[in-house]
């Protein structure tokens, strides 16, 4: 079982780029391990560091300026491969919600089932975000899962969809396995039944 999410309340890290594909996220070369613990230090790693090894003072993750649980991103966020690695990095990295225009299906599916939330927002929405987080990196955002709604200071409340099987899981913190064991008292009824 995972921590249940029900409100994010944050500063913002504005990625400002589209089609960030999953090998952008986390380079393949560092996807031998079958663990999700330490992903988060080889997140975004070419795009983080020089080729001498050096931090990139250009890239968004090394400015401290910026910092949160929420990262707003552009177009096509997760694009690419189906690794799950990708959302396995942006957890372990401290991301606990994504905030973009759009995402790739594959990569959206996988983040919800590992607890990292991804909202699609109109266009108009990320990019005055985008440029209201780089103007002041101290804004909060609040993500209000129940009520399904984006509350940022600079605009109105923004609705979201999401699904709601997904909704619950991430709300009571539990997997596809762990739903399924939260009614396994249903289930043993049901194989008494019909043994």
């Amino acid at each position: 079982m995972s921590k249940q999410l029900t409100r994010i309340e944050s500063t913002c890290v504005p990625l400002n780029q589209n089609n960030v594909d999953t090998d952008q996220v986390i380079p393949a070369r560092f996807l031998k391990g079958t663990t999700k613990v330490g992903l988060g230090e080889k997140l975004f790693y070419d795009l983080r560091y020089l080729s001498n090894g050096q931090p990139n003072p250009d890239f968004v993750l090394n400015n401290p300026k910026f910092g949160g649980q929420i990262l707003v991103a552009a177009h096509n966020f997760g694009c690419g491969s189906s690794r799950e690695h990708a959302p396995w990095a942006l957890k372990d990295y401290g991301f606990q919600a994504i905030l973009a225009v759009s995402f790739a299906d594959i990569f959206r599916n996988n983040s919800l089932k590992n607890q990292l939330l991804t909202v699609a927002l109109p266009e108009s929405v990320i990019i005055s975000l985008l440029a209201a987080v780089e103007a002041n990196p101290a804004l909060q955002v609040a993500i209000d899962l129940p009520n399904q709604l984006v509350k940022i200071p600079t605009q109105a409340d923004q609705p979201f969809e999401i699904d709601p099987y997904r909704k619950q899981c991430l709300m009571e913190g539990l997997d596809d396995i762990g739903y399924a064991l939260s009614h396994l008292s249903r289930i043993e009824q049901f194989e008494g039944a019909h043994a």
